[in-house]
């Protein structure tokens, strides 16, 4: 299936490693020309190889933090530089740390606003204007099945990701009818150096091995296993799509069957 995004322009946030890096070398695939970004600039500089080796896909690495405003215009403005615009962006970040409501401070809750929720309304704001000139884009948020289904020790997470979805929902309609299209993505438990961090700390507090957390979490999943970052970055990369062309303001799950909700 020709996904009619050839020599389109994405911007994919946090796309050195895990679901980030999925999704990029899934739009490369495409034919997509790519910005990533993350603060590793070792690994990023690794995955930009890797893109551009494999698929021959044209690549702009920059290293950068999407919870520090000034960070995501430099992003933006140098992808603007190279390529002119951008059709795409895929919002995506790393996850807060594990813990309950008493344990965190008004600093914790604020940088979880900052990477999880603020980053995605900050990067938004700089790439809309292109998208209204052209009339076409695409905007992708990676957030979490805790959206949907809080998840146990993950308040700041549960909290900040949630408000992505109504931000999301809000401006799909306000920018429908320039074709710009707004969806989200949650991940349940995908194999990352995310999950595998959460089943260490978990497996830390109830005095087992990861093995045990790991072996615990897939029978919870309805398929009986964790999923791969590719299962979850092909729906992004059709979502990309012109072939997505009526979807907007959904949010889906790729978790294996997980969220017991029908909504």
């Amino acid at each position: 299936m020709d996904l009619g995004i050839k020599d389109k322009i994405a911007i994919v946030a946090a796309s050195s490693r895990g679901l980030g890096k999925a999704v990029a070398l899934g739009l490369s695939e495409e034919g997509v020309r790519l910005t990533i970004c993350s603060r590793g600039k070792e690994a990023l500089e690794e995955t930009a190889e890797e893109i551009k080796s494999g698929t021959g896909a044209e690549v702009l690495a920059i290293s950068g933090d999407v919870s520090k405003p000034g960070d995501i215009k430099e992003i933006v403005s140098q992808t603007i530089r190279k390529y002119g615009t951008v059709h795409i962006l895929v919002n995506n970040a790393g996850g807060p740390p594990l813990g309950d409501f008493l344990s965190f401070s008004p600093d914790d809750w604020q940088r979880a606003l900052d990477l999880n929720l603020l980053s995605t309304v900050n990067l938004t704001r700089e790439v809309i204007p292109y998208m209204q000139k052209q009339k076409w884009g695409r905007i992708i948020n990676i957030t979490s099945v805790a959206v949907k289904q809080p998840i146990e020790g993950l308040i700041l997470s549960n909290t900040s990701r949630a408000g992505v979805i109504g931000f999301a929902k809000s401006i799909s309609n306000e920018f429908a009818r320039d074709n710009i299209l707004v969806n989200n993505v949650c991940p349940g438990r995908i194999l990352t150096d995310r999950i595998i961090h959460l089943a260490r700390e978990r497996a830390k507090r109830g005095m087992v091995s990861t093995e045990e957390i790991v072996n615990s979490w897939e029978k919870d999943i309805p398929i009986g296993r964790i999923g791969k970052p590719r299962e979850l970055a092909d729906l992004v990369v059709f979502l990309s799509s012109e072939r997505a062309s009526y979807i907007t303001g959904v949010t889906i799950q790729v978790d294996g069957g997980i969220v017991k909700g029908i909504f």
